[in-house]
Order: C-alpha cells, then structure tokens, then sequence
C-alpha cells in the first residue's frame, strides 16, 4: 500500500495568490509561460516537505503564506505510520491533511493530522513520500562525493549497513588513535600535570580534612575564646532560676518565688484564684528543666588554653588547603575527588601506551577489513548501476553513448595523521584516506560513442546531452527508491526534438508504478501527462498574480500548441498538438496495455 498525494492548496506563496493542484496518481505535468510561477509548485513540495521557510517567498501584502497538502494514506502505509508516530491521524477516508504555515517574519508552523508538529514531523513524513529532483540536483551530481552518495543509495541496505559498520569501527579507531598521539606528544606535559595531582591529593590526605570540619572549628573556636563571658552568663542564669547555692533565704530564686506563689494560690479560698496555680507549676517544671542544663553547660565549658591553641592550630591546617585548592574545605574535598578521576587518565606509563598502541593497531585492521568489504559492494553494485543507466541512455536517443563508473582508493597525504594502512595490490601494504565514507573515490564517466575515451560526465556531454544522463540516473534511482512520490522540476532543460519525446515516454512509464509529478517547458513531455495543469500569470491594478488551471481536450491542444512554438491560434499548431496526444496516447497503450484516460 502506498501513500500519494492527491491535492496540494497554495495560498499566498510567491506570484500565486490562492491555487488548488488536484494530481493524478500517474504523470502530472505543469506547465506555463516564463515567469508564471511554476517554481512556485516546487517550492510549495520544499516546504510541505519540512523545507527551509524563508520570508521573501511570503507574497506581498499577504498575511502569511499558506502550503496544504492531502495525501491518500491507507491503514499501513509508512505515512500513515509517520502520523501515528507524531500522535497524528488520517481521516477516515483515510485521508491525511499536512499544512505549512509562513508568516512575512519567516516564523513558519506544521501541522499533520489536524495537529501542531514540528516542522521536523514533516521532514519525516516527506522521506517517506516524496523526493524532489531538480537542476540542482544535477549539478551535485558532478561532484564526485555525490557520485559516490548516488551509487550507495543505488546500491541499497546491504551496502549502507556495511557502511554504518565501518563507520563505528572508524570512529573508534579515529579515538584511540587520536588519544594515543596525544598522550605520546604530551607525555612529559601529562607526567608534570600527573605530579601536580599526586603531591595536591598526598597533601590532603595528611591533613585528612573532613567535610564541614572548618565551619564547626569556627564556632568552637569562638566557644573557647569566650570561655569567661560564657562561664558568667550560665552562672549567672542558673542562680536567678534557682536562687543562692548556700540557701540564703534572701536569694531564693525564680523556682523559690513560683513555689511560693502556688502555695499562696493554692490555700486561697477563691476559686478564681485556685484556678491559676497549675499554670504556674507549668512553669515550675519548665525552670526546673532548664536547671540541670546549665550546670551540665558549666561542667563543659573548656577554658584549658592549650585546647584553644589545637583548635587554632588545626584551623591554620585547612587554611593552608583552602588557599591553595578552593574556598573551604567541602570544595577541597571535591577537588581531592576530580584529581583522582583525573589521575586516572594521566597514566603515561609504557605499559599504557603500549595498550593503547596495540588496541589501535586491533581497530586499524578490523578497519581495513570493512572498508574493504565496502568497496567489493561498491563494485558490484557500479556494474549494475552503470548497464541501467545506459539501457535509459539508449531510450533517450543516446544509444552509442555508455556510462562506466569508475571506483579507485583515495591515497593518504604525505604526513596524514589517521592514514589506514591496508593490503596493496602487489603484496606490500599501502596508506590509504580512510574517510567516513569509507577509501574510495567514485567517478561517473561517459562513452560518447563507441570508441571514444571515457570521460567525466561534465566534460564529455554537451548540455543537452548532460540533462539526459541526469535524467537517466535520476530515472534508475528513482526504480530503487521506495517514495511513491517523484518530482521532476525542468530536469529536460537544454533538450529538444526526439530526445524530448523520448524524456516524456520515460516518465510516462515511470508514472506505471510511482506518482510522477513534472515541471516542464516541453510540449513532447506535457503530451504524456494523465492530467495536465497550466499556470496563468495575469496583471490587475499593477499587481502579478498567478492561479493553477487543469487543460483537458481543446484547451489542453491550445497549451501543447503554444509550448511548440506559441501558435495557439493557428490550423498548423493546433495540428501539430494534436498530433503529439496522439503519439503519446499510443505509445502509452502499448507500453501499458490499456489506454488512460486523457485529462
């Protein structure tokens, strides 16, 4: 089951006002005059399909710029799994609505399924729908790191799932080595740094500092320094609470005065009064509580100087600490902590290096063995890749023309510090770039004719001839991509005559299992579409707006007739129009079996 898309709405974005693009799950074409905006239509899929939203595409006065998709998501199809995933739903006509919001600021929002997403949901969505190819695309496809993405992606998940092995197996090997070059170049640096932490964590441990031990010597300190003020104060106290320890009757004290007073309470003849005598004996057993303490307090308190002078001492011991690793003795203990962790990693020892260098050395040749694993893949795969793409070269009146694709190691730079040594062809061993995509270089290159040399794609093909290899690869890998979705924005520019016809008989029969969705200025390529759309570009009160209309029968003849040479109102070009749906409605019967409707 795949998941399509039936209708995009595009409202504010760019010269197009509002438009409603209703597509075919076959071959849709668009087509209009220079300038129309059919871009426009590329750039509302850039962004349904989670682009970068920019501000300059916001239409001028509009509030925001609006891009509405509707795409035909059955139960079970990856869009649909996608929507459940970001906890949205399709309709129960299993329908799924994605919308991209851009305001004149270029804040833009997504929503899927009726809900807000982020914009990230869409780009998830779109890998699983929709590829855009472009002339863009073509352009990075003559770098030559893309001409190896192209063959990876051609080659498929056996290839990628060696590549990622490779890859985990670099990124330790890139560690060890990098860790081991650094503890070599600074052994002597990393022995000083070592020597440091040892003396710094020998000094604590004899001072042997505990945690919060400098705030309690403080109050101690203070405790004992006050020693006499201390020793009158609870004196003084203890006799006002409980009177003259000789028992002077004179002197009798708080617990003296109280106990006289519930006597006097007590024996009253008023029950008022009566009533307050418990009260007091509350307070009675509060004072004789506090009594006890005091003495207890005057039994503890030190006054012996030399206690003093150890607390002093001990004192000068965690500041000597204090100065030199934190604030306070907490913060030396967590520095004495992060010294060992750090200690432990400082090892310089030969033993150490010599670990490092053997598991190095370990890793390097697991290393050489996946990378070697990647290219047999590559290989494999660069022959096939190259007999599809000349098949499709052969359908676009290229026939004598041919694609090798050469794959060649990438040698290491004199003095490359990560250079991957492997097996060489003649029995020694060789330095090779192992790079993260492995040690290989990719080149496409093109057989003119038959006996022609091989060359780089963008040396041997004239521009036309350029737009059709692309159009070839593009055509081979879209056989092999899971979308359903293909979009083709211009890719047959620079090309006329048969090979044009020859581009729309392609994407027709590509169109047999994927939905194909064209930009074009060919009218052999619009000829093959199963529902043809129009951009119109009109002028009113000095402002350019554009909408999107379907052509079918007369109108559509009038739309191929001005494509070919802007005769839409003569005998000849209507002619000429007609004549191409008719070659393009044969050509469709026979490669399919049955006629499609003409839209």
């Amino acid at each position: 089951m795949r998941a399509v898309l039936a209708e995009m709405r595009i409202e504010g974005l760019g010269v197009i006002d509002e438009a409603t693009l209703e597509l075919d799950p076959g071959l849709t074409v668009v087509t209009g005059e220079t300038g129309a905006g059919k871009t426009m239509v590329v750039t509302g899929l850039h962004l349904l399909s989670g682009g970068r939203a920019e501000a300059s595409r916001v239409r001028t006065g509009a509030s925001r710029a609006v891009v509405e998709g509707r795409f035909d998501a059955p139960a079970g199809s990856s869009a649909a799994k996608v929507a459940a995933d970001a906890g949205a739903e399709p309709d129960a006509d299993g329908e799924l609505i994605a919308l991209r919001t851009v305001s004149p600021d270029g804040r833009s929002r997504a929503h899927l399924g009726g809900r807000s997403v982020p914009v990230g949901v869409l780009s998830d969505l779109a890998e699983q729908l929709i590829a855009v190819h472009g002339q863009n695309d073509q352009l990075r496809l003559l770098r030559p790191a893309e001409q190896r993405g192209v063959l990876d992606r051609f080659a498929g998940e056996e290839l990628l799932g060696a590549l990622s092995e490779y890859r985990r197996v670099r990124d330790d090997w890139h560690r060890v080595s990098t860790e081991l070059a650094d503890r070599t170049a600074r052994a002597r640096e990393l022995a000083r740094e070592a020597d440091l932490l040892r003396h710094g964590l020998a000094e604590i441990q004899a001072v042997d500092p505990q945690p919060g031990e400098d705030d309690e010597l403080v109050a101690t300190a203070r405790r004992l320094a006050d020693a006499d003020q201390l020793r009158e104060a609870a004196t003084g106290a203890s006799f006002a609470i409980s009177g003259s320890p000789d028992g002077d009757p004179d002197a009798p004290g708080a617990l003296g005065l109280i106990a006289d007073a519930r006597h006097r309470l007590s024996s009253a003849e008023d029950p008022r009064l009566r009533e307050l005598a418990p009260r007091l004996a509350e307070a009675e057993a509060l004072l004789t509580d506090v009594g006890p303490e005091l003495t207890s307090y005057l039994e503890s308190l030190d006054a012996d100087p030399s206690v003093l002078e150890k607390v002093l001492a001990r004192q000068a011991e965690l500041k000597a600490l204090t100065r030199k690793y934190a604030a306070d003795v907490d913060g030396v203990l967590a520095w004495a902590k992060d010294a060992e962790q750090r200690l432990a990693g400082l090892d310089t020892s030969e033993e150490a290096l010599s670990a490092l260098a053997a598991r190095r050395d370990e890793l390097a040749g697991e290393l050489a063995e996946r990378a070697q694993a990647v290219t047999e893949l590559r290989v494999i795969a660069a022959d096939r890749f190259a007999k599809a793409v000349t098949v499709e070269l052969g359908g676009l009146a290229m026939g004598q023309a041919s694609i090798d694709v050469v794959i060649s190691t990438r040698w290491a730079e004199p003095g490359e510090s990560h250079a991957l040594r492997v097996a060489g062809g003649d029995g020694g061993d060789a330095l090779v770039h192992a790079g993260p995509d492995g040690i290989d270089e990719v080149e496409l290159r093109l057989v003119a004719h038959d006996g022609a040399v091989p060359l780089p794609v963008h040396k041997a093909a004239s521009g036309g001839e350029l737009s059709r290899v692309m159009l070839a690869i593009e055509v081979v890998l879209a056989h092999s991509d899971p979308v359903p979705t293909l979009v083709f924005d211009e890719v047959d520019a620079g090309v006329g005559g048969r090979a044009a016809v020859e581009i729309g008989r392609r994407l027709a029969r590509l169109a047999a299992s994927h939905q194909v969705i064209v930009v074009t200025h060919l009218p052999q390529v619009a000829a093959f579409a199963d529902r043809h759309l129009v951009v119109d570009k009109s002028a009113k009160g000095g402002v350019s707006r554009s909408d999107v209309r379907m052509v079918a029968d007369k109108d559509r003849v009038v739309e191929l007739a001005r494509m070919l040479a802007g005769m839409d109102s003569t005998e000849t070009g209507r002619a000429h129009a007609e004549e191409l749906l008719a070659v393009a409605e044969k050509d469709k019967q026979s490669s399919t079996g049955k006629s499609r409707k003409r839209r």
